[in-house]
C-alpha cells in the first residue's frame, strides 16, 4: 500500500489471500498480496509464471472470491463483479454468431440498458473498426478481434479496466500496434488501468509503475516507478535507461532476487513512496 502517498487510491487490495482446494490438496496462489492502484494510472503486473498474475486480477474484478483479505474500490469493498470494472481476457471472447456490432451489445442487453451509441462510435473509429460492425469473428484478425473485446469493455464506461494478458497470442508488430493503441485511448480518455503481462518491455512501455510479484505464493515483492514521458514512442525502448530498466525487473524474476521466501512488504525503488 502507498502509506505514505497522501492521495487515496482507486483500486486497494488488503491482504489478498487466496486458496484453490484441489485434488491433490491445497495451494496457496497469493499470500497476503498488497497493492494501491491511484485514478488513472497505468500498473502493470509481471512475475514468474504461475506465480498468481492472474488470481490477483480476477479478484480485483470480483470474479474470484478471497479466501482472506479484500478488494476496494473508491473505498467500497468488491463482492462481485461491479459495473465500473471492465476486463479483457486473454481472448477476445467474441460470440461466433454475432457480429460486431452484436458482441459489443452483449453486455447491454444482459444489464437491460440502452448504450450509449455515440460512446461507442467514437470507440471504434479510435481502434479503426468503424465500417467492420456487420462483420463476424471469423471475419476479424486477431488484432481486430481484441480490438473489438477492447471496445467492448469500454463501451460500458467502466473507471476501472483490468486487462488480462490481452496480446500474448499476436505476432511481435500487432502487439506493438496494441499496445500504441492502448496508450492512445488511455491519452484520450484516462482509466484506470492494470495490466497483466510476461513482456517487461511491453509493461514498461505501457505503465506508470511495473510491480513484481513474488513466485507462488504471490506477493508485492517490488515496484519500479517509469519515468518516460508520453506519449511514448517505440525509439524509447531502444535506449540505456529502458534497457538498464529492462534487465533490472528481468533479474528480479528469472535472477531470484525476489523469492518466494520474501518479505511481504513491499520495496520500492528508483524513488516513489515506501509500502
Amino acid at each position: 500500500m502507498n502509506a505514505g502517498h497522501a492521495i487515496k487510491p482507486k483500486l486497494g487490495v488488503r491482504a489478498a489471500t487466496k486458496v484453490y482446494h484441489t485434488a491433490s490438496g491445497d495451494l496457496l496462489a497469493l499470500d497476503r498480496c498488497e497493492l494501491d492502484v491511484r485514478a488513472k494510472e497505468i500498473v502493470s503486473i509481471v512475475g514468474p509464471s504461475g506465480c498468481g498474475k492472474t488470481t490477483l486480477l480476477w479478484s480485483m474484478s470480483g470474479l474470484h472470491k478471497l479466501s482472506a483479505g479484500e478488494v476496494v474500490l473508491d473505498g467500497e469493498r468488491i463482492t462481485g463483479p461491479h459495473p465500473d470494472i471492465g476486463i479483457v481476457f486473454q481472448e477476445a471472447n467474441l460470440l461466433p454468431w454475432r457480429n460486431l456490432d452484436a458482441n459489443i451489445n452483449f453486455p447491454f442487453e444482459i444489464k437491460g440498458t440502452q448504450p450509449d451509441r455515440q460512446w461507442i462510435q467514437h470507440l471504434l473509429r479510435r481502434v479503426g473498426l468503424e465500417g467492420f460492425g456487420g462483420k463476424f469473428p471469423r471475419e476479424l484478425s486477431g488484432g481486430m478481434q481484441q480490438r473489438a473485446a477492447i471496445v467492448r469493455a469500454l463501451s460500458l464506461k467502466p473507471s476501472v479496466l483490468l486487462m488480462d494478458e490481452p496480446f500474448g497470442a499476436l505476432d511481435s508488430f500487432t502487439r506493438e500496434e496494441m499496445n500504441r493503441l492502448v496508450e492512445e485511448i488511455w491519452l484520450d480518455a484516462p482509466t484506470t488501468i492494470v495490466f497483466i503481462t510476461h513482456s517487461i518491455e511491453e509493461a514498461i512501455f505501457l505503465s506508470d509503475r511495473v510491480v513484481v510479484l513474488t513466485p507462488r505464493p504471490g506477493r508485492v515483492a517490488k515496484e519500479y516507478p517509469v519515468p518516460f514521458p508520453r506519449p511514448r514512442s517505440l525509439e524509447i525502448m531502444a535506449t540505456k535507461e529502458v534497457f538498464d530498466l529492462t534487465n533490472a525487473i528481468k533479474m528480479d524474476i528469472v535472477g531470484g532476487r525476489v523469492g518466494a521466501k520474501a518479505k511481504p512488504a513491499l520495496t520500492v525503488v528508483n524513488g516513489g513512496a515506501p509500502r
